[in-house]
């Protein structure tokens, strides 16, 4: 902290992560880097089984290698300052560095959220009008929908992280969480957070609420489309091209609507921690997972890049 004319005025946030009990922040350590480290590689090795195998050069995985870059940025923005605080004493932030954090993880929260409704469209364009497939989803529709994805989502962080900047800290600067997320910024503030509040829950059910229902409508004509099929092996392929995708959205929709939708009133340090574990570390480590493993052209493709794979 330094001092103003008018009292104290914080330059520095310290994050106390998940726990302060050395033997329990020890335990943390090997867990979260040893999530990191399957997000990283399970991310990676998507991303270069899509660039090598030409067979997965179509829309569907274009989306999924946008959705691996996505994750990497997403644990990479919180879990490397998480670990070094968990083996470091020194567990401050600068208030510049805070607000940048803030801003890559709500901009890749808000990307991949894009991006699932997009992968949920591409689906639906794929079962319901599949002869016209090429046409809905050509190269220059899908790259625009990737960008647009990726500007609406930084659009949507850099509000939330100019209104923080402007905010005035001049009390605790102690954040009860592992990395600088919106809710406990707020909660720290001197200032009148009440704009910040309305555009956490505005922007947040434009976002989260609108590629959700975007994503329910295209799986209400999926499901239909699919049940018009006559056979059951049909019915079994056509599901299964969808199935990855349904598991992902799950996870991710769920608890990032409990974490950005819900009012202020009902926030609370553990659920936040909780939550902002599972959609921020935990989900895109098993992003790849859940894809490698209920894909089988994924992993025909990881077994011919990587023939040790199995």
């Amino acid at each position: 902290m330094t001092l103003s004319f008018n009292g104290t005025v914080v330059t520095e946030f310290i994050l106390l992560g998940l726990s302060s009990n050395p033997e329990v922040q020890l335990i943390l350590f090997g867990l979260f880097l040893l999530i990191y480290l399957v997000a990283l590689t399970g991310n990676v090795l998507i991303l270069l089984t899509i660039s090598l195998d030409s067979k997965l050069h179509s829309p569907m995985y274009f989306f999924l290698g946008n959705l691996s870059v996505v994750d990497i940025g997403y644990t990479s923005s919180t879990v490397p300052k998480m670990l070094m605080n968990y083996v470091s004493q020194d567990k401050t932030i600068s208030r510049s560095v805070c607000i940048s954090q803030t801003f890559f993880f709500i901009s890749f929260g808000s990307i991949e959220c894009l991006l699932l409704g997009v992968m949920a469209y591409d689906r639906y364009a794929a079962i319901c009008h599949p002869l016209h497939y090429n046409v809905l989803m050509n190269r220059r529709v899908c790259a625009s929908l990737a960008v647009v994805s990726w500007i609406l989502g930084m659009a949507n962080s850099g509000v939330h992280a100019s209104l923080i900047s402007l905010l005035s800290f001049c009390r605790d600067n102690v954040i009860h969480h592992f990395f600088c997320d919106i809710s406990p910024l707020l909660k720290l503030s001197c200032s009148n957070t009440q704009v910040n509040k309305i555009v956490v829950f505005v922007q947040g059910g434009i976002v989260i609420v609108g590629s959700f229902i975007c994503t329910l409508v295209s799986y209400i004509y999926i499901v239909a489309s699919i049940l018009r099929i006559r056979t059951k092996d049909g019915r079994l392929k056509a599901f299964s091209t969808c199935a990855s995708h349904l598991t992902v959205v799950n996870v991710f929709y769920s608890t990032a609507m409990l974490t950005y939708v819900l009012p202020s009133s009902t926030y609370s340090e553990v659920k936040d921690q909780i939550l902002s574990v599972l959609y921020g570390i935990v989900a895109p480590m098993l992003n790849p997972i859940v894809y490698s493993l209920r894909n089988k052209d994924v992993k025909n493709a990881l077994r011919k890049v990587f023939p040790s794979y199995h």
